[in-house]
């Protein structure tokens, strides 16, 4: 069965949140120059270095996209997790790495 409009959102903000969360409590613990910005269905993260990773909703597909300083990334909700649509990998564990690789800061979520 296709996933609604809703829940798809639900489903993206469930994942946006645990990233922000996850990213907050690292620059806590880590004492990192790292800004997070949420807002119509964009999160960015943006590093002391000046570089960035923008996470955004896709509606129309029911896609997360990720954008790195080393690619971008589409995503689909896949048994009850977003898979890269040309790897296969799982979101979070692409998220974690980019993260690390761009600035240095681990997280964990």
């Amino acid at each position: 069965m296709a996933m609604t409009d809703s829940e798809f959102h639900q489903l993206a903000d469930e994942i946006f949140s645990q990233i922000e969360n996850a990213v907050e409590y690292a620059i806590d613990e880590q004492d990192a120059d790292v800004d997070v910005d949420a807002s119509g269905g964009v999160l960015q993260i943006e590093f002391a270095d000046g570089s960035k990773i923008v996470i955004n909703k896709q509606e129309p597909l029911h896609q997360i996209w990720l954008a790195t300083r080393f690619g971008g990334y589409h995503y689909n909700y896949v048994d009850g997790q977003w898979i890269d649509d040309r790897s296969g990998e799982q979101f979070n564990q692409v998220v974690q790495n980019a993260i690390t690789k761009q600035s240095g800061l681990i997280i964990k979520f």
